[in-house]
């Protein structure tokens, strides 16, 4: 029986044999047909094969692959030509991916949040042609690192209602070395428009005012985009800062020597009289306009803060209540139950304006930020500009012509 089946299997191989080669015959004579129908354009007319397409879709990118100082502020932003986006993927060291979004079209992608100072970032991109051709794109660069980083702090707080007086004051924490370029990224808006010009106090302070007292009602914001921003030297800023703010009643405080009686009015109404007694002979208190600006409900007044020693004739470290400061070199209007004996007929003090507890109180409760005060006819000096809440000693035509350039302030 094996034999038989082995016969069996030979026939069929034999008969499989034949059928390959009848079927070989017709398809060699079926080559030889299609040749002749082809004619020219066949391999034998010399002709080379198309290279496959390529994408006709080109993607753009900001910033250049490998830079190493690019602004962290500045949005990062894709575009697609010829073609439409089908993923961006842009992500931090720690492999965060960094927030973006599309227009509409799919042929722009940007960065919706600000990146880091000296961080590396990876973009991957992939766009497609009508063709339905993909292009790829693969970016990694660097942010700017910088030598040194200032935060900027703006007196006003949000939201605040402040006097007549207050000028935009925004202190830095390091000496800035442009001021030029510090100031003209500080975005100051009112409502209504009023003019208003930038004047540097300090080189650590610049302040913005128009040429007169704010009009009650004036509402004003203000935007410190210093962030990505040189700041001269390679300074930069650490965050942008705002703030808005309203201009409240409008309070003014006069004193004159030859009366030493406080008047306050508020929108032009005398509301409150109180005497006083101001600097003595030997350190007068100065005579021009005050902004008013902190309060404090007690302090120790400390003489060696402005270089007189404690033990020296003239020193003291003194207790008091109810301070409203009206300067940087250290005027306040406070409490000294000591000497309501002079109030209103002497004047004892080393400088400050010294009333009763309970005006100090009613003065301490009733003051706003921004209230302007006015003081004259004292044997003392005028307070100068650059002490800080001296703004509107400052002549508008120096004010305004600004002092960015200068060295100092």
């Amino acid at each position: 029986m094996n034999v038989r089946h082995t016969d069996r299997t030979r026939r069929r191989a034999r008969a499989r044999s034949r059928s390959r080669i009848a079927l070989a015959a017709v398809f060699a004579g079926s080559l030889v047909l299609t040749g002749c129908t082809i004619g020219s354009g066949g391999a034998d007319d010399g002709q080379v094969a198309e290279a496959p397409a390529e994408p006709s879709a080109v993607i753009d990118v900001s910033v250049e692959d490998g830079s190493l100082d690019a602004n962290p502020a500045e949005p990062v932003v894709l575009t697609a030509r010829d073609g439409r986006f089908d993923s961006v993927v842009m992500r931090n060291p720690e492999g965060v991916q960094v927030q973006g979004e599309f227009n509409p079209d799919l042929t722009e992608w940007r960065t919706t949040e600000d990146l880091g100072y000296s961080r590396e970032y990876t973009l991957e991109s992939t766009a497609t042609d009508d063709a339905g051709l993909v292009t790829r794109s693969t970016v990694t660069f660097s942010t700017v690192t910088p030598r040194v980083l200032t935060a900027a702090y703006l007196t006003t707080g949000q939201g605040a209602t402040v006097g007549i007086g207050q000028p935009v004051a925004v202190m830095f924490d390091e000496p800035i070395a442009d001021r030029r370029a510090a100031q003209d990224n500080i975005h100051i808006r009112t409502e209504p428009e009023v003019e208003g010009a930038f004047y540097w106090v300090s080189n650590q302070e610049v302040r913005w005012r128009p040429a007169e007292y704010w009009a009650p009602g004036t509402t004003i914001d203000v935007d410190v985009d210093i962030y990505g921003k040189d700041l001269g030297g390679g300074m930069y800023g650490q965050e942008n800062v705002r703030s808005d703010f309203q201009i409240g009643d409008a309070v003014i405080s006069r004193v004159d020597d030859s009366t030493k009686q406080i008047v306050v009015e508020r929108n032009g109404e005398v509301i409150k009289t109180m005497p006083t007694s101001m600097g003595k002979a030997d350190t007068p208190t100065p005579n021009g306009t005050y902004v008013i600006g902190e309060k404090l409900a007690s302090m120790v007044m400390d003489s060696s803060t402005y270089g007189v020693p404690v033990d020296s004739p003239d020193g003291y470290r003194t207790p008091v209540q109810y301070a409203t400061r009206m300067s940087y070199s250290g005027i306040f209007v406070h409490a000294a139950p000591w000497s309501v004996w002079a109030q209103g007929s002497q004047n004892v003090s080393h400088g400050c304006l010294n009333v009763t507890t309970a005006d100090a109180k009613w003065f301490y409760d009733n003051a706003k930020r921004g209230d302007i005060f006015e003081v004259s006819g004292t044997v003392g000096p005028t307070l100068p500009g650059w002490d800080g809440l001296g703004d509107w000693n400052i002549p508008w035509e120096t004010w305004k012509a600004g002092n960015a350039d200068a060295g100092t302030a």
